[in-house]
């Protein structure tokens, strides 16, 4: 099956936390849509693998993505190596993304600039044909998406565009809330963390309201190109 978008995560929830609104605003409007999680966040202070997997899928549901995949590379060890390098260039040339997503590669989690600086090298080296790499024992032909955006996780930037998200971000909110063992739970037992904390989930939503503001819609949001990007003028006036 080939892909419209293909949206790598370091770890799952990250997506969703990210660009929960244009995953769903994509689906809706038919495309397909992929989410690669790198790892499986087995180093997290809250839930087990297994329950983030599950979790995962539940959100793959309300974002109504064609593919919801784990690479299982170590948590806290996403390293730029050949093994992992073939990975993520299995992935790219088994669903001929024409767009991939990564996180932005300056942030507070090192994960998140591992995996980010990991799927740019995976990008161009899935458009090398001496690059070999083998689905099930197939040889894979060469194969390079469109474009590479980074999305915004813990640091800002200044970004390239800003997606209009206001008819999705409920639709963000319910797959970020699908993480219930990772986002506040009054009745957990569990330590506190950076993203458990009551405020958390308010400024996920303060930021999708001030990127939003910026381009006059009520939620919005924001990715980064490290290339010029062509606009038809006629689009001003839809």
């Amino acid at each position: 099956m080939n892909l419209d978008v293909l949206v790598f995560a370091a770890h799952p929830d990250d997506a969703e936390l990210a660009m929960g609104g244009t995953i769903a605003k994509l689906t809706k409007q038919n495309f397909k849509v992929g989410i690669i999680d790198v790892s499986r966040g087995e180093l997290g202070t809250r839930g087990t693998p297994e329950t983030r997997q599950k979790e995962a899928f539940q959100s793959a549901i309300i974002l109504k993505t064609a593919v919801r995949e784990n690479l299982s590379i170590p948590d806290g060890n996403i390293e730029r190596n050949k093994e992992n390098l073939c990975k993520l260039v299995m992935e790219i040339r088994k669903y001929k993304p024409k767009i991939i997503f990564a996180p932005y590669f300056n942030d507070r989690h090192p994960d998140h600039i591992d995996a980010s600086l990991l799927v740019k090298q995976a990008m161009f080296s899935s458009g090398l044909a001496k690059f070999k790499s083998f689905d099930k024992e197939v040889f894979q032909d060469a194969y390079r998406p469109k474009k590479l955006f980074y999305y915004m996780q813990t640091y800002t930037f200044e970004p390239t565009f800003i997606v209009d998200i206001t008819d999705t971000f409920e639709d963000k909110m319910k797959a970020v809330k699908a993480y219930s063992t990772q986002f506040h739970n009054p009745r957990s037992t569990e330590p506190e963390t950076f993203i458990s904390k009551p405020d958390f989930l308010n400024y996920i939503e303060a930021r999708s309201r001030f990127y939003g503001f910026q381009i006059g819609k009520s939620f919005g949001e924001p990715f980064y190109c490290e290339e010029r990007i062509e606009i038809d003028p006629s689009s001003f006036f839809i």
